[in-house]
C-alpha cells in the first residue's frame, strides 16, 4: 500500500520514492511533434482579353492535394530576385501560354497549409494583366501542374473558380475593367 501523501496531495508510490521520468527518454515517437514553418511567396493573377465587348480571363485546371481537379488562377513561386510582378507575368505565361502586361495590383491572399513534413505560410500576390500575345496552352508549364486552360467570361468566373478568395479577386478585376480604369 502506498504511504500517505507527504504534502497533502498525491500519495507517495510504493517504496516511498516518487517516479520521475526524463522526457528525453521517451523519444520523439511519443512526444508531440512540432512541424517546422516555411514561408513561401508566389504571384499570379488574371490575364484578360476582351472579345466582342466581353472580358474573359485565362484560368487553369490543376489537381488539389486530394487529387480532385479544380479551376483556379495561374500562379507560382518567385524565382531568384524576381519581383512579384515579374513572377506573375512569367507564371501566367508558363501555365496559360498567354503573355500579359501588368495593369495593376489586385490584392494578396495569405493562407496556411500543412504538408507531410512542414507547415507552410503562403503569401500570393495577384495582379490584373492585359493579354498581349500567345496561344492558350499548358505545354509551357515546367511543373506540369496545369492540366487544362480556358478563356472564361467574367460572368462565369464565380461558378468556375474553386476558391472564394480567387472569386473575390475576379470580382475586383471585373469592377476595374467595367470602370474603364
Amino acid at each position: 500500500m502506498s504511504s500517505p501523501a507527504r504534502d497533502g496531495g498525491v500519495p507517495t508510490p510504493p517504496g516511498g520514492h516518487a517516479l520521475r521520468i526524463d522526457p528525453r527518454a521517451l523519444g520523439e515517437r511519443v512526444l508531440p511533434h512540432v512541424l517546422p514553418v516555411v514561408e513561401e511567396t508566389s504571384a499570379g493573377g488574371l490575364v484578360v482579353r476582351t472579345q466582342d465587348g466581353i472580358h474573359c480571363a485565362a484560368v487553369i485546371a490543376r489537381r488539389n492535394r486530394a487529387g480532385r481537379l479544380e479551376w483556379c488562377l495561374p500562379k507560382g513561386h518567385l524565382e531568384g530576385d524576381e519581383t512579384p510582378e515579374q513572377a506573375a507575368v512569367r507564371e501566367i505565361a508558363e501555365e496559360t501560354g498567354i503573355l500579359g502586361r501588368v495593369v495593376r495590383r489586385l490584392g494578396v491572399i495569405d493562407y496556411w497549409f500543412t504538408g507531410d513534413d512542414r507547415r507552410v505560410h503562403k503569401v500570393v500576390h495577384h495582379f490584373l494583366l492585359g493579354a498581349v500575345g500567345g496561344e492558350l496552352s499548358v505545354e509551357g508549364d515546367p511543373d506540369g501542374e496545369a492540366e487544362d486552360v480556358e478563356w472564361v467570361a467574367f460572368a462565369d468566373l464565380a461558378a468556375r473558380l474553386a476558391y472564394p478568395n480567387e472569386r473575390r479577386l475576379a470580382e475586383a478585376a471585373h469592377l476595374v475593367l467595367a470602370s474603364g480604369a
